[in-house]
């Protein structure tokens, strides 16, 4: 097989995913020649700003999108939630390992938990997502904005800016840092990202050769379970930057989903469950039942405000 170039971004936790997929592809090809390339995307540059308020939108993923259309890269490794519900013509996903633990994590100075927080602790995140959930959760909190790659924000709580901060489990458990978590919030507290926990390898569509080769590390449970969760995105016609949350459960032959749409101030949270075979149905099903709910209306006042 040729020399296969894989793109990357430059952080340490981006790099450590593509290692490891780098790692479990060489398990079945053990000559297998990878070559890596760097790439800085728009969302590496802009930090000063939230996510929400430049368009979350593929920020982590254009420029190595457009690499792969190239033909720079052969195949990019991206965090499942930050890949937008629509992608490029020509580009599909080859395969989804096995997810990690899809839950949000706190992190806090004093080592006190959510509950023990308290009133007006300022807790950092960007995710309109986690900062809705946790302010219905703990009304009486402060949420700030933080950015940049997991090391930064962690010293920046460290430094004293923040009392808490919120990452994703799964980041912190492929860089080794469990030990600096202090509590793994429930799913019935702070409802994960679309795709959360999983990873997306991404890569031409034409390239029949390294489709098969993808194929050898692709996880069905875990991509059903995210086939419903990006479905669910899809029809609120969604990015990674907007207060919506959805995770999803194999059962059997059924998958189960949970869905959230909320406000970012926390005050109005809508949620549904649905189950069923066909898991992209389940994902649409749902997102209509709670756009009767004024769900849709909910995320256009989101948008609105954002542009705004």
């Amino acid at each position: 097989m040729r020399t296969i170039t894989v793109g990357t971004r430059k952080s340490l936790l981006a790099l450590t995913q593509t290692n490891w997929v780098v790692e479990q592809l060489k398990k079945v090809r053990p000559d297998l020649t990878v070559q890596l390339e760097k790439i800085v995307t728009k969302g590496d540059k802009i930090l000063h700003v939230t996510l929400s308020k430049v368009g979350g939108k593929g920020l982590f993923v254009k420029e190595i999108e457009q690499a792969l259309l190239d033909g720079r890269i052969d195949f990019a490794v991206h965090s499942m939630k930050d890949l937008p519900g629509e992608m490029p013509e020509g580009l599909v996903i080859g395969a989804i390992p096995e997810r990690e633990n899809p839950c949000d994590s706190l992190l806090s100075r004093n080592g006190l938990s959510l509950a023990e927080l308290p009133s007006g602790a300022v807790v950092g995140t960007s995710s309109l997502r986690r900062q809705a959930q946790i302010l219905a959760y703990r009304p009486d909190l402060k949420v700030k904005p933080v950015r940049g790659n997991l090391d930064t924000r962690i010293a920046k709580m460290e430094e004293g800016q923040f009392d808490a901060i919120l990452l994703a489990q799964a980041g912190l458990a492929r860089m080794g840092w469990q030990d600096k978590v202090t509590e793994t919030l429930s799913k019935d507290i702070l409802l994960p990202a679309v795709g959360q926990g999983a990873l997306a390898i991404q890569c031409r569509e034409d390239d029949h050769e390294l489709l098969a080769l993808l194929l050898e590390i692709h996880h069905v449970e875990t991509a059903r379970a995210v086939q419903a969760e990006r479905a669910f995105l899809r029809a609120f016609e969604g990015g990674c930057h907007l207060p919506l949350a959805a995770h999803a459960e194999v059962l059997g032959d059924e998958v189960c989903l949970t869905g959230l749409v909320a406000h970012p101030d926390g005050t109005r949270v809508i949620k549904g469950i649905k189950q069923g075979s066909d898991e992209k149905a389940v994902g649409r099903e749902l997102a209509a039942e709670l756009k009767e709910q004024g769900a849709g209306e909910l995320l256009s006042e989101v948008r609105e405000g954002l542009v705004g």
